[in-house]
């Protein structure tokens, strides 16, 4: 419904945002090297790669012939796969917009630890919601659910541009749009089914609450929370 594509909120500590460049350009290259828009070959990466909560719960094993890593791993390799490409730009525009303001706010490796943090948190949250689901949990939804939370801790008030719809530009206060996304998920989340979708709903849910909490600790010393030193 609303589809965010810029936000007016420059950086204030770090000059260049690299982690989370680099965290853009390797999910992006992870993509093709797992097979891009081969279907078959993303299928393969996804059960061998992907979060499969009846696996990691011991509940079912692999065929040896998929195991690539150990299953532990698998709660952050997922995160870095993705099943088309739409779904790849989706997750990567809400990174691109959102989580050089996260990486300024908390610095460069704190906020490396704090996307992995959310990867393998927001999966392991959907793996206890999930726990006998044979179906592998795949992209960085739950991570970047994590960025929309600590966002939107760090700054309600920030004015970002959306399309309404796909095609009208408005410019809405940041409570308002990523509020708007969390009912998303939530109602969603009431109206699934194990049969209905394979969505990881929890997963956005859990990244989305771990992120907003995580953030407080670990910002900078001295960086606002709720965008207090906005002038009102």
């Amino acid at each position: 419904m609303f589809l965010p594509f810029h936000d007016a909120n420059p950086l204030a500590y770090v000059s260049r945002p690299y982690v989370n460049w680099s965290i853009i350009a390797i999910t992006a290259a992870c993509f093709f090297l797992t097979g891009g828009f081969d279907a078959a070959r993303v299928e393969m990466a996804a059960i061998s790669l992907g979060l499969i909560p009846s696996v990691v719960n011991d509940i079912a094993e692999l065929p040896p012939s998929f195991v690539l890593i150990p299953e532990e791993l698998s709660f952050l390799t997922y995160a870095f796969l993705h099943g088309n490409i739409i779904h790849l730009g989706g997750n990567m525009l809400f990174l691109w917009i959102f989580g050089d303001n996260i990486e300024d706010a908390l610095g460069h490796l704190r906020y490396l630890l704090f996307y992995v943090l959310g990867a393998a948190g927001s999966g392991y949250i959907y793996t206890l919601a999930n726990p006998s689901s044979e179906a592998p949990l795949i992209g960085a939804s739950g991570a970047v659910a994590a960025i929309v939370g600590g966002y939107l801790i760090l700054h309600p008030r920030v004015k970002l541009w959306v399309l309404a719809f796909g095609r009208i530009p408005l410019r809405l206060p940041a409570f308002i749009l990523l509020g708007a996304w969390l009912v998303f998920q939530i109602a969603n989340l009431a109206m699934s089914t194990p049969q209905s979708s394979n969505i990881g709903w929890w997963a956005h849910i859990g990244g989305f609450a771990l992120g907003a909490a995580l953030v407080v600790p670990l910002r900078r010393r001295g960086v606002p929370l709720f965008d207090r030193a906005l002038p009102r």
